[in-house]
């Protein structure tokens, strides 16, 4: 008669239970407070959560050195011992402003003006999307509609088709207007126009208008003339950069810093409030 098997003489069955679960267990979702300490596997770097970029779908981690790193939220991380992916905390719900961005009274219920036959033209999306989120209640109260310029290069035929008058003024702004830029020849151009003005900031891109300081550092990165700008900057910042969706993303992160008229440069500042009260005169 064979000898009955003692059930414990070869351990356990290696296939009873969930086998396949790795060693420190599956990973939950952890939102990404400030102050909670993780590593990130991947690298093995240690640190408090100080920031989280919601929109870049980043988290900035500080080591015990004070260095700082930034990497993408999701997967990868440990939470005391236990495997997390990190998600951006969920925002507070945004309280009613007493005062616009610009600094203006806010009026409650008040209707946007038919737009005046005047303008402010802007050269690009993001400074258009900067002017309208600081500027945009002030403008629609007043009716000045802001418009996109695709460059600078055929402004003085934008004017011309424009066709400005003393009821039909033209405001423009343009980048990177310096002594001796194309910008400042081509606005040259434009001097002696009767009802139109031109103006504009000293920096390369209207990025710059933001105060580097919303963005957690000193200045602006210096970028080499050989590499794209915007690229150049995301790159020193950490953040992804190898696709225009990439840029897109870091400019709605740079916009998201701007809470008013504090957040920007005064070069910029001054020049936007100079156009609105050219072409809203009497």
């Amino acid at each position: 008669m064979a000898e009955a098997r003692h059930p414990g003489r070869y351990g356990q069955d290696v296939l009873a239970g969930d086998w396949k679960a790795p060693p420190r267990g599956r990973s939950t979702e952890a939102p990404a407070d400030l102050g909670i300490v993780v590593e990130e596997v991947t690298s093995g770097w240690v640190g408090e959560v100080v920031r989280v970029e919601r929109d870049l779908g980043m988290v900035m981690l500080e080591d015990r050195h004070l260095r700082r790193k930034s990497f993408p939220l999701g997967p990868g991380f440990l939470l005391e011992g236990r495997p997390v992916v990190l998600v951006a905390p969920v925002a507070a719900a945004p309280k009613a402003a007493a005062r616009t961005a610009s600094g203006s009274r806010a009026v409650a219920g008040q209707r946007a003006r038919v737009a005046l036959p005047s303008r402010i033209l802007v050269e690009g999306k993001h400074d258009a999307e900067l002017v309208e989120k600081v500027w945009g209640d002030d403008l629609r109260v007043e009716g000045v509609a802001v418009e996109m310029l695709h460059g600078v290069d055929d402004l003085v035929g934008v004017v011309d088709d424009f066709d400005p008058g003393p009821d039909r003024r033209l405001g423009i702004l343009v980048d990177h207007l310096v002594p001796g830029s194309k910008e400042s020849r081509i606005a040259a151009r434009l001097s002696d126009r009767d009802h139109v003005l031109v103006v504009g900031h000293p920096y390369v891109d209207v990025w710059q208008a933001v105060k580097p300081g919303r963005l957690g550092v000193d200045a602006w990165p210096v970028v080499p003339r050989s590499i794209e700008w915007k690229r150049g900057i995301c790159a020193a910042f950490g953040w992804p950069h190898a696709e225009q969706a990439d840029i897109a993303r870091a400019w709605q992160h740079i916009l998201s810093r701007v809470r008013s008229w504090t957040d920007l440069e005064p070069e910029f500042l001054g020049r936007v409030e100079e156009l609105i009260d050219f072409v809203t005169a009497p």
